[in-house]
């Protein structure tokens, strides 16, 4: 418990803070990447929202993929994900959903983003997949999503509210409960799961009962030996990284990079 609690007020980006006082792994990837990101800004109602954004190196123009940060918000790590996304070749966009809000601890955090209004949260993704369309001149019209744990389980929600989505990444998300919930679904869907994470795992057989009821694809795959978040806790650069949780990840950009490949 002692690892889990350290780990996540290091990771944790608290918006109050000077980042010089914040340490999150991610922040190396972010200070010695060769490829080029920015802060951007656009309306999302009468709101708005900033989004970090990361090209990759190539002579063409590139897939989108969204990225739905962890319940923590948009720490270090999630912007370094994006880089390493754009290291595949694609373009990584990740909003962050608590724009303009500041916190004293981690838990006020995970509280304000757990009481998102779902409204909300759609709209600031519609926001971010229409600026990502139509805004950024080196995307070539092709959109997916991808997210981790809270985002992970609004990757599977949002494939279902936007149907220009080309492909959905769920990353130990829960997976639907309700026909509704994937009835227009425009788009496979892939799931990434670890071993040791019952939580989401015991929703992934109805999700399958769902997908496969509405003519729609869904290809989980659970990673022996992993537990929930492995994807950062998996870090070679986590000082206490757990060999079950890095093979898991490893494993899981494997296949992710060939799905990556894939988008038109």
């Amino acid at each position: 418990m002692k690892r889990i609690a350290f780990a996540f007020a290091l990771v944790f980006l608290v918006q109050s803070l000077p980042a010089q006082e914040i340490k999150d792994f991610g922040k190396e990837r972010l200070n010695s990447s060769p490829r080029h990101g920015e802060w951007v800004d656009f309306k999302s109602g009468d709101r708005t929202i900033k989004a970090f954004v990361v090209y990759p190196e190539r002579k063409d123009k590139a897939p989108v993929v969204l990225v739905i940060h962890e319940i923590f918000g948009l720490t270090d790590w999630a912007r370094s994900l994006c880089d390493e996304l754009a290291e595949n070749g694609v373009i990584a966009i990740a909003p962050d959903l608590l724009s303009g809000q500041k916190f004293e601890d981690v838990d006020g955090a995970r509280k304000a983003i757990s009481a998102l209004p779902k409204e909300q949260v759609q709209a600031d993704l519609d926001a971010t997949s229409a600026y990502a369309l139509t805004k950024i001149p080196a995307c070539n019209g092709t959109l997916a999503v991808c997210g981790f744990c809270w985002g992970g389980g609004w990757t599977f929600s949002y494939a279902n509210m936007n149907p220009k989505l080309k492909a959905a990444y769920s990353f130990y998300g829960t997976a639907p409960d309700d026909a509704a919930k994937v009835a227009n679904i425009p788009c496979p869907v892939y799931g990434f799961y670890g071993e040791n994470d019952e939580r989401v795992n015991a929703t992934i057989p109805k999700g399958e009962e769902l997908m496969k009821a509405a003519g729609k694809k869904y290809e989980p795959v659970i990673y022996k030996g992993a537990g929930h978040g492995f994807m950062r806790s998996g870090e070679p650069s986590d000082p206490q990284v757990r060999e079950g949780d890095k093979k898991a990840r490893d494993d899981a950009w494997a296949r992710w990079k060939i799905l990556l490949k894939q988008l038109p």
